[in-house]
């Protein structure tokens, strides 16, 4: 997994773009290099799941988020990721499927905050709302936290300042513009792949 990894990196580098994010295979492998004892490139293998793992409801979010889940909660062990660094990582998912595995953590006697801090900065939770909305009901103090940073916005006021001052450059085109313009349609084979289809 990891020498194809690699070999795409120099091959993405070489084209000026970086490396696509792992697919569902990938990160099984990934996980399962994790889970092996005395893994090489420990430090690699965290950024990759770290980094290059799509978010949302992606099926490589899907793995990443189990995985993370049965870490913090003990199910497994693993010397480059701790309970809590993983509760971390799931809250930086965006929402998808690391919501059920905040919500389920609320009730975890020593990362309950952990989790509340992360699940606070998630809004893309749709239904799950409920969830938390009656674990709040029922005296779970860090739902009650996840509640309260939702209705302050703490999501929106805990990030950085937007400057005061921005320096921008703006091209005018003359003429009729239209998205083949922007995208052609010969290049449309690349249109998943941003960075690629940029060029």
């Amino acid at each position: 997994m990891l020498t194809r990894y690699r070999t795409h990196r120099r091959e993405r580098a070489a084209l000026g773009v970086p490396p696509q994010p792992l697919d569902e295979r990938a990160v099984e492998e990934l996980v399962s290099c994790l889970r092996a004892p005395g893994s090489q490139d420990v430090s690699l293998l965290r950024s990759l799941l770290a980094e290059q793992v799509p978010v949302g409801v992606d099926p490589a979010a899907r793995v990443k988020a189990h995985y993370l889940r049965d870490v913090a909660q003990g199910r497994v062990e693993c010397d480059a990721i701790s309970p809590e660094y993983a509760v971390e990582l799931l809250g930086t998912m965006v929402g998808g499927h690391n919501v059920p595995a905040l919500i389920e953590l609320l009730d975890h006697p020593s990362l309950g905050d952990v989790a509340a801090k992360q699940l606070g900065a998630t809004l893309l939770v749709f239904d799950a709302f409920h969830d938390v909305v009656e674990k709040a009901s029922g005296g779970n103090t860090p739902a009650k936290t996840v509640l309260d940073d939702w209705a302050s916005g703490a999501w929106f006021l805990n990030r950085p300042e937007v400057p005061e001052v921005m320096t921008l450059t703006v091209f005018r085109v003359e003429g009729e513009v239209n998205t083949d313009d922007l995208s052609p349609a010969q290049e449309a084979w690349s249109r998943p792949d941003t960075p690629l289809h940029a060029q």
